[in-house]
């Protein structure tokens, strides 16, 4: 009865418009009023303990990292650097576009985000190139999925900081799917191509492109960013928030450098840094106090109990549980679905045989391609309104690599050494 209200609760808010945090608290309340669980002083005491975690300074900081990535007109570099390899070819922008999600967005918290940064730079190359707004809206938002998977990813911070599992483990975990999702969009593209529906090399290219040895002198600096990221923690020369502290000091520098950035853009960032953070804390106060309800109404054993009378093997469980968040990520951004709901299936997962590496990894891509799903993706409606093109026209263009990226998940679920083999190789035993 309990989890009903909670549960109940908690989706008519969101269905009413409440913020996450809000009906995440609110749903909490009631359940704790309704049940009597506790005193009085129970949920804000486990709200300050949600927000207890040391690791959670390093958020906010790689939020600022992601913001000044974009200010510092990094992306350019690294699309000048795509380009290179990709200019060539017949669809040569698109192919790019695939590129630079997967080495510049890594460090948003959130593909929508991704989405608007690049597709900012790459939706008015692509109509000069002559693509159609369809076709270059759709590759934009089916691209947008990488960046969240590719290391370093803000949700799998989120995923380490609730499950206790490691961060590294969890970066290089997501190098396996990462690298599928990316051949899967790039064969898509191929086969558009192919097809004749995409620009030639010559509609592109006006320009002859720079020396190869200057486009990577230039892009370096910008592709140096995750790297120092993953050395720092895959070394363990470096804490989590230390990492973050120094990486975004360093792309600070880089755009000083450059002088995209000013000291006058400066308290702006950081007051918008501020606020989006300040929402982040507040959703980890509300999961703690949420979370307390689920642990004292044992939902991880209800649902073990439930998974032993339906007999599911570690494979179908997986399934099942991908299928959940696919559709989840549909209608809640990864960071509250990751909070709400992760902790409930990770020790389900791991009592059935799961690997816990494959089942954290494997949610962070099923919601991003959740992001992507119509009817209510919200990957779909970003593009539609930045791409100024109707919803369903831009639904048609998505299939086809809708189809690919989930080719290329079932792939990943399947075959569990996509996903553990590099984390089992760089961390023996961990």
């Amino acid at each position: 009865m309990e989890l009903l209200i909670l549960f109940g609760v908690l989706f008519a808010l969101m269905l009413l418009g409440a913020p996450i945090f809000v009906a995440m608290l609110g749903s909490a309340l009631v359940t704790l009023a309704v049940a009597g669980i506790g005193s009085g002083t129970v949920l804000p005491t486990q709200m300050a303990s949600g927000v207890a975690n040391p690791q959670l300074l390093a958020i906010p900081f790689f939020i600022l990292m992601g913001e000044l990535m974009a200010r510092a007109g990094l992306t350019q570099r690294i699309v000048d650097l795509m380009m290179y390899f990709f200019g060539r070819y017949r669809g040569g922008l698109a192919y790019a576009v695939v590129g630079v999600n997967a080495f510049a967005s890594s460090v948003s918290g959130s593909a929508p985000a991704s989405a608007s940064m690049v597709s900012s730079a790459m939706l008015p190359a692509m109509s000069k190139g002559g693509y159609r707004r369809e076709f270059s809206s759709a590759v934009n938002a089916s691209a947008a999925v990488l960046g969240p998977v590719m290391p370093p990813s803000v949700p799998m911070v989120f995923v380490s900081l609730v499950t206790a599992l490691s961060l590294g483990q969890l970066f290089i975990g997501g190098i396996g799917p990462g690298i599928l999702l990316c051949l899967a969009l790039f064969g898509t593209v191929f086969w558009q191509a192919r097809r004749g529906k995409l620009p030639d090399a010559t509609a592109e290219t006006a320009e002859k492109p720079a020396p190869f040895g200057t486009l990577l002198l230039r892009a370096a600096p910008a592709l140096g960013a995750p790297v120092f990221i993953l050395v720092g923690i895959i070394g363990g020369f470096v804490t989590i928030t230390e990492v973050a502290i120094i990486a975004a000091f360093y792309v600070l520098l880089l755009g000083f450098a450059y002088r995209t950035i000013t000291p006058r853009v400066l308290p702006a960032l950081f007051r918008d840094t501020s606020v989006f953070s300040s929402t982040i804390m507040m959703l980890f106060a509300a999961v703690g106090g949420f979370t307390f309800i689920i642990a004292v109404q044992r939902v991880g054993d209800q649902v073990a109990d439930v998974i032993g009378e339906w007999e599911l093997g570690p494979t179908a469980f997986l399934l099942l549980a991908m299928l959940f968040f696919l559709i989840i990520g549909m209608v809640l951004d990864a960071v509250p679905a990751i909070l709400i709901f992760l902790p409930i299936l990770m020790p389900v997962a791991i009592d059935i045989g799961v690997d816990p590496i494959h089942f954290g990894v494997l949610t962070v891509v099923n919601l991003m391609i959740g992001l992507l799903t119509p009817p209510m993706g919200a990957l779909l409606f970003v593009l539609s309104k930045i791409g100024q093109v109707p919803f369903g026209a831009l639904v048609r263009e998505v299939l086809p690599f809708l189809t690919a990226l989930l080719i290329a998940l079932l792939t990943s679920a399947l075959i569990e050494p996509v996903v553990t083999f590099l984390p089992d190789l760089l961390f023996p035993g961990g």
